[in-house]
């Protein structure tokens, strides 16, 4: 029987993620394989996704980034880019939410249904508790996720081998930051 107070939250495994995407993050097609799987185990009663969900998200874009602020266009709403990547799909989930549409949105936190409901609202109407972070880029959305989600009081784990880093070589230092804001970083 899985656990009612513990949600899946499955960020930003999106096309644009994956290799043959334009932001394509190393291992992404094996995130969405992995998480897929672990999602058909139905050990978890709720799962979320959250989703880069860009109109025009300003300065996040440019022709020429820094890939710390400003990043090449990805996910851009009505784009193959933008859906999530098999074999997910949004049935999946008891919720997406959407974020980034006109302004740079990292946290799934700062996300929202298509209804208009913030994730926090949504999780805590359903007396979720706790949080198992997975997704796309382990040191950029998943990071502000699990921070955003201790912030917010929920204890969260961020599923370290479910993730996929823009960075591989900072995953070190991240595992400290996310240790000293209380997100435990675990294997499944």
């Amino acid at each position: 029987m899985p656990d009612q107070t513990t949600a899946l939250v499955v960020v930003d495994v999106q096309n644009d993620f994956c290799e043959g995407g334009s932001l394509a993050v190393a291992g992404g097609a094996d995130v969405a394989r992995r998480v897929a799987e672990l999602v058909a185990e139905g050990r978890y009663a709720t799962v979320v996704a959250t989703r880069d969900h860009h109109i025009d998200p300003g300065a996040h874009f440019s022709d020429t980034p820094d890939f710390v602020d400003s990043w090449p266009r990805h996910c851009v709403v009505g784009t193959p880019g933008a859906e999530l990547h098999a074999p997910l799909t949004t049935d999946l989930f008891d919720a997406v939410f959407l974020k980034g549409e006109y302004e740079a949105a990292y946290s799934g936190f700062e996300g929202a249904t298509a209804e208009g409901e913030p994730m926090t609202t949504w999780l805590r109407e359903r007396g979720v508790t706790t949080l198992d972070v997975v997704g796309i880029a382990t040191d950029h959305c998943v990071r502000a996720t699990a921070l955003d989600g201790a912030r917010e009081g929920f204890t969260v784990r961020v599923v370290e081998e479910l993730t996929a880093a823009v960075s591989p070589a900072g995953l070190p230092a991240l595992r400290q930051e996310l240790t000293a804001a209380g997100v435990r970083v675990t294997e499944r």
